[in-house]
């Protein structure tokens, strides 16, 4: 990678900060690129096999592998800041590496990859350790001639059960192990009896809701998942287009038809589950899916469906005891007339006021004592009713002052007691917002961060830009991995504690259990972890168990179990060496985004930019101590770090520029959750030269016609790019399209099919279908994608100097002076800087000779 010269010049509308003082001489070429150790990664494990057992350094999250379980959970499950863990507290306080662990339970595997077995356990359920309450794993052992094992964790001996018990052989292995998927895999499911099912929260003094029914007590047995989808039908949302987009979005994902992008989509509604609908504006609306005949016989009813209206949103209830919830295979004539005549009942809306909360409860009251999920469309604030929120705050006099914090907090608690009561119910709820102005998301939008759901934001929502982005996102929804009614505990062997530091979207109960009432393959977990005083030996290995105990869509009670074993490194040198860099960028991230709420948003940038020199600060002292002071040494997996800081601190959640609260809300919430690969990718977007590409890449290679090399990606700076280049950047959430003023006519006519600058649509949703090579070079590239993140994102047009979405585009240009923050050239020389005065004048990087105190110099 290098510097073009004649490379166009930075977008002036760029606001970054200047460097302070005298400004070292650093070619930008030769700085540490962190596109080079991605690529370098990527084709290193490209084709090739990784084996699980500890003491292999891990791909990184970026490259696509193929892992082989040999007791250790792949690296698609788990992964941890080093993989040579510490031997005591001191080390790991001179290394300065956090100590975390970050864990995707449901994440997906590559087709090649052999599933996650299913353990069918006996009316015992799996077997557990008496004290810890581990599960059964490859790593215990076995005592006793097989009548007892050994607990990695706690080292208990628990006795064996007579329907479990095998012979060992001379190796003291269970002579069956090779049929026990639990004794030889490290991610594996155990189907669960009863006494594993759900169990239903206590009930409370005053009920949130109405109900004619006893609250149900003690266990719920696992049945197939409910759906709620509720519509709002107020002024706004029907006028924006965005009732009628998804009630066409819901009858795709109920029968299927033709997508709004014009392809064919196959029903992706689980058969076995049930669906109801709600709607609401000032009032909330139920409908009537059956028609009685009398008390012993139901009948399915061929008229119009009934709405039943609630019309006190203070204190909720359900006027239906059956009909709300139908098998939507077998209601199809019904449901699909319904969601074809719906948008037409309330095209005349003129109620202006939306009564969020009280949906929410209605639809807490409909799904408790079973669980379930529920899709909330939204098209504005929530002004009536339950949790009804006042006034948009004065949020530029907030900004950059200690008070901004509550613009990252509920304004009422009661959305966050919703969140809390839906996640003990086993209720996940995800929201759909399309606000044309202010809609509080960070009061919200707790409801979905508590409950495990999604946020999907679409502000100005125009059905002919969104409707495509929509219905994919909807179709992620309803086609991954999923489970209800979760509870989440990590455990860890001896020597190391599980600190009461989780990071994610869930409801912690306690200091070592996550409720989720949804969990997806999309979800991630931070954990932070400390030695508990012990000092290990090298010789020891580290364990770590997380379990998930969860309800599927089907409705089977199961345990999904991982297992990490990792080695123990009694010297620095060694616990760098094995350090992996991704883990501990997300956990610094989790970190700074979950002291937004407590502190001033500049600190949270300064305390980033201080971890990050205290990092590096730990390898010189104890690695490189030799060298010369005003030398830049930077360890070989942390050589780009400051790069990724730099970028994470000029993210939408942290920058230092003025952004509204709900997209600063929104984007911290996918931030919080977002599997490890997804953030770095999020936080340094993916740059590409289209322009460039290979006339061999980007085309299937295969029989099967699935498999693609994909082209390389570039540094993400104005400083490598050309005035006569087309460049797509893609950050997870939007992918861009940027056309140099002086783009050859060809390269417009393969990729557009106009032969003319001036003549590109700039409200482009998505690329035109030619027969050029390039043009299905790049729809590879674009498929390719979405195929791996399984949904599409935003797609924008930006011609240099023409279009507003340049404006969008320059700022994921994190390399460069913008964002309100340095270029990465003057960020990497005040970090250096930083760590030169320490090593001069002693103390530490976060102590009396900080960024806070002034310059570092």
């Amino acid at each position: 990678m290098y510097v073009h010269s004649n490379h166009i010049p930075q977008p002036p509308h760029s606001a970054g900060l200047r460097y302070q003082g005298l400004r070292p001489r650093i070619d930008a070429s030769q700085v540490p690129s962190p596109i080079q150790l991605v690529e370098e990664d990527r084709l290193k494990w490209e084709g090739r096999v990784y084996m699980t057992l500890p003491g292999e350094y891990a791909p990184a999250s970026t490259s696509d592998f193929t892992a082989i379980d040999q007791g250790s959970a792949s690296p698609k499950f788990a992964r941890v800041t080093t993989w040579k863990f510490p031997s005591s507290s001191r080390l790991a306080h001179e290394c300065a590496i956090p100590l975390a662990a970050v864990f995707q339970p449901f994440a997906e595997l590559d087709r090649v990859e052999e599933p996650v077995p299913l353990v069918h356990t006996e009316k015992s359920g799996p077997a557990r350790c008496e004290r810890c309450r581990a599960y059964i794993n490859p790593w215990c052992l076995w005592v006793s001639g097989g009548t007892r094992w050994k607990c990695n964790l706690c080292g208990h001996d628990t006795e064996v059960s007579a329907e479990y018990f095998c012979s060992l052989d001379a190796n003291l292995m269970r002579l069956d192990y090779r049929q026990r998927p639990e004794l030889m895999k490290g991610t594996v499911d155990f189907v669960v009896p009863e006494e594993y099912w759900a169990i239903n929260p206590p009930q409370a003094l005053t009920m949130p809701y109405h109900t004619h029914e006893p609250r149900k007590t003690g266990s719920r047995p696992p049945e197939p998942m409910k759906y709620i989808f509720a519509l709002d039908v107020s002024y706004e949302a029907v006028q924006l287009g965005l009732l009628r987009s998804a009630c066409a979005c819901i009858s795709r994902i109920l029968f299927g038809g033709t997508g709004a992008n014009g392809a064919t989509l196959d029903a992706c509604f689980p058969p076995e589950c049930s669906i109801a609908f709600l709607t609401y504006d000032s009032t909330i609306h139920f409908y009537d899916l059956l028609v009685r005949l009398d008390s012993s016989i139901l009948v399915y009813a061929a008229d119009p469906v009934k709405m039943l209206v609630v019309s006190d949103i203070e204190e909720v209830f359900v006027p239906l005891q059956q009909g709300l919830f139908v098998n939507p295979i077998q209601r199809r004539d019904i449901l699909e007339s319904f969601l074809e005549i719906l948008p037409t009942r309330f095209e005349n809306a003129s109620f202006r006021e939306a009564a969020l909360g009280s949906l929410l409860r209605s639809c807490h009251a409909a799904l408790a004592g079973y669980g379930g999920q529920v899709f909330v469309f939204s098209g504005t604030m929530p002004t009536v009713g339950i949790g009804q929120l006042g006034g948009q705050p004065n949020e530029t006099d907030l900004f950059n002052t200690d008070k901004e914090r509550v613009l990252y907090q509920p304004r009422d608690n009661v959305w966050i007691e919703m969140g809390q009561d839906c996640a003990a119910d086993g209720i996940g709820v995800h929201m759909i917002m399309a606000p044309i102005k202010y809609m509080d998301v960070g009061s919200i939008g707790t409801v979905a961060t508590l409950t495990g759901g999604d946020l999907l934001y679409h502000p100005r929502y125009d059905p002919l830009r969104d409707e495509i982005v929509l219905e994919s996102q909807l179709q992620r929804l309803m086609r991954r991995m999923q489970g209800y009614n979760c509870i989440t505990r990590i455990r860890s062997s001896h020597g190391i504690n599980v600190t009461k530091s989780h990071y994610g979207n869930f409801y912690q109960t306690s200091p070592t259990t996550l409720e989720f009432g949804v969990l997806d393959a999309d979800k991630a977990i931070s954990v932070a972890l400390e030695h508990s005083g012990r000092t290990l030996s090298s010789r020891d290995t580290v364990h770590l168990q997380c379990s998930v105990l969860y309800t599927t869509v089907s409705g089977e009670r199961r345990a999904r179990v991982c297992n990490l074993a990792l080695q123990v490194a009694d010297l620095a040198g060694n616990v760098f060496q094995f350090a992996d860099l991704d883990t501990t960028v997300c956990h610094m991230a989790r970190e700074a985004l979950a002291s937004r709420t407590k502190q001033k948003m500049s600190i949270v940038r300064e305390e980033l930019t201080e971890k990050c020199g205290s990092l590096l600060l730990g390898y010189r002292k104890n690695c490189a101590a030799a060298s010369r002071i005003d030398q830049m040494i930077l360890p070989e997996v942390f050589k780009t770090l400051p790069s990724y800081i730099l970028a994470l601190a000029k993210s939408k959640p942290l920058k230092g520029l003025h952004v509204s609260s709900d997209v600063r809300n929104y984007h911290a919430h996918r931030m919080n959750s977002m599997p490890i690969r997804s953030l770095m990718h999020y936080i340094y977007p993916q740059l590409m030269a289209l322009h460039d590409l290979e006339d061999d890449v980007a085309l299937p290679y295969d029989d099967e016609f699935t498999r693609i090399h994909l082209p390389s990606v570039m540094r993400s700076s104005h400083t490598f790019m050309e005035a006569n280049g087309i460049y797509l950047v893609d950050n997870e959430e939007t992918s861009i399209f940027w056309i140099g003023h002086s783009v050859s006519s060809q390269l417009l006519l393969d990729l557009f099919g106009v032969d003319d600058i001036m003549a590109l649509n700039p409200k482009l949703v998505q690329l035109p279908t030619l027969e050029t090579r390039l043009s299905n070079q790049v729809r590879n590239i674009l498929n390719q994608r979405r195929l791996r993140r399984g949904r599409i994102t935003t797609l924008l047009l930006a011609r240099q100097n023409l279009d507003a979405a340049e404006l969008e585009f320059s700022d994921m240009l994190v390399e460069d002076q913008n964002n309100g923050n340095l270029s990465y050239t003057d960020y990497l020389a005040l970090v250096h800087k930083q760590i030169v005065n320490v090593l001069k004048n002693g103390g530490s990087i976060s102590g009396a000779s900080s960024m806070r105190g002034g310059p570092p110099w």
